[in-house]
């Protein structure tokens, strides 16, 4: 048994080394800028894959999912969830040198979920992603009353970590500016509204400071990117910078999003 194995693990070796001289023989007869273009177009393609079906990072910019999600929180977000939506604009990327093209969606796992927190694409200007809680599901009919929300009747509770952060409650009939549509009340009195088949209705767990479904309408299906899964880094920018250690949030590293 033992020759065979000393056999076997020989045979393997001698595999190896000659798959290895092959692959530098390869190298030299293909020249070293070719090789590593050849490695780097690769790559490219299978990161522009990961990040067009699996999985893409975000960072938070603005307070409207606090104290859930803080400003620079870096997160994780699966795409393939809710189906892959194939990119709609190619260019460069970081600038505006591009141009649209078709896309579809691939067949999902699941359907959005009330609760869920998801990355989309900003209906009044599609080269924004915005993130923002599902709260409201095609059929539903939502109400706020004096900052309580309601779905189908029933008292939505809120997240974990939602805050408000203006102890005035603007009334009932008080029409404000802004709020979408037109007459639909303010943003602590407003509805009731009927959200039609393939719409979402998004808002922030900063419900006194978020620019939601409250204020540019419903979420068309087919702008929903990926659901928001990890945490993956944060740090605090208002921490200067020989302080960096400090600016990190260690403890919200690997949090998962609910």
């Amino acid at each position: 048994m033992w020759e065979t194995t000393k056999k076997s693990w020989k045979a393997y070796r001698a595999w190896s080394l000659k798959r290895k001289e092959k692959r530098l023989r390869r190298r030299k007869e293909k020249g070293f800028v070719r090789d590593w273009l050849e490695f780097i177009v690769s790559l490219t393609i299978m990161v522009f894959v990961i990040r067009t079906a699996v999985v893409e990072a975000y960072r938070i910019p603005s307070s409207s999912m606090e104290d859930t999600l803080l400003i620079g929180d870096f997160l994780m977000v699966n795409k393939f969830l809710y189906g892959v939506r194939t990119p709609d604009w190619l260019g460069v990327p970081f600038t505006p040198i591009g141009f649209d093209t078709p896309h579809t969606r691939l067949p999902a796992l699941m359907e959005p979920r009330r609760g869920d927190v998801i990355v989309f694409k900003y209906p009044k200007d599609t080269s924004q992603n915005y993130i923002k809680r599902c709260v409201g599901l095609p059929g539903d009919t939502l109400e706020i009353r004096d900052k309580v929300l309601f779905i189908n009747g029933a008292k939505f509770d809120d997240p974990p970590k939602a805050k408000y952060t203006d102890w005035r409650i603007c009334p009932d009939g008080v029409e404000q500016r802004g709020i979408w549509p037109s007459g639909a009340g303010n943003r602590d009195n407003y509805g009731p509204m009927v959200i039609p088949e393939g719409k979402y209705f998004m808002m922030g767990d900063n419900r006194d400071n978020s620019s939601d479904s409250r204020y540019w309408g419903f979420l068309p299906h087919d702008l929903i990117l990926g659901k928001a899964m990890i945490i993956y880094f944060s740090w605090d920018k208002h921490v200067p910078f020989y302080r960096f250690y400090e600016s990190i949030r260690w403890k919200r590293i690997g949090s998962l999003i609910n």
